[in-house]
């Protein structure tokens, strides 16, 4: 029996970090929904569409044609690098400057409905693993097993803060806490598919565990669904 699972919480909760982990061990595809709009924020950088953190939305709307994100396995990292048109730009979506603008362009409605069309057709054939905000709402309702991950703000900052340290990114922490602050608050209040925990989730709490708990936990959980499917 082969399931799909959605994982969906706020930035830097460790929703990605379990969702890699959890599809390793299941040996499902793990497929970063974030990552997929990081590269069109990305790609519409590049092309100079967005101008001081604003777009025009019809411009946006031409240019979704032309964007291609796929997922190759990159057997040294043991993970999915994300593509863009060809171009492995895995370190180049994880930057400071793509995280403060990838809220507003998730936003739109018709980038969402690209990227969400893309995602279901990669989830039909089932032993997916997908993270992001809206997965259990919206992209994957009928997912058989959903996750919603949160944390206390403060340990998510120190988290985003030691990760962005460690790729030589200098931030400061209240400019970190700053940026998820706004984060959240743009997830949670957009008007198209808003970060919010579907009814049927089962609710992690990061805050105190280690990653290898969390993944043991969040294992448990798949493996109970998986042994009594009816439950």
């Amino acid at each position: 029996m082969k399931i799909n699972i959605a994982i969906d919480g706020y930035s830097s909760c460790g929703k990605s970090t379990l969702a890699k982990l959890l599809s390793q061990k299941l040996e499902y595809n793990y497929i970063d929904t974030g990552a997929m709009y990081r590269s069109v924020t990305l790609y519409l950088m590049n092309q100079g569409i967005i101008k001081d953190g604003k777009v025009t939305l019809e411009t946006v709307i031409k240019s979704l044609d032309e964007i291609d994100v796929t997922f190759k396995f990159n057997s040294v990292k043991n993970q999915s690098d994300t593509y863009l048109n060809g171009v492995n730009v895995e370190d180049e979506i994880r930057s400071p400057e793509i995280s403060s603008l990838v809220s507003g362009i998730s936003k739109i409605r018709e980038v969402r409905q690209k990227l969400i069309a893309l995602q279901q057709k990669i989830a039909k054939h089932k032993a997916i693993v997908m993270d992001g905000r809206d997965i259990g709402t919206a992209v994957l309702p009928d997912a058989e097993v959903k996750f919603f991950v949160t944390a206390d703000l403060e340990i998510r900052t120190q988290r985003r803060f030691d990760e962005l340290e460690a790729k030589g990114y200098n931030y400061s922490f209240s400019k970190v806490k700053q940026n998820l602050l706004e984060r959240d608050h743009s997830d949670t209040s957009r008007k198209e598919n808003p970060l919010t925990q579907a009814e049927d989730a089962i609710l992690l709490d990061n805050t105190e565990l280690t990653i290898t708990e969390l993944v043991e936990l969040a294992h448990e959980y798949v493996l109970n669904k998986l042994n009594n499917p009816k439950n």
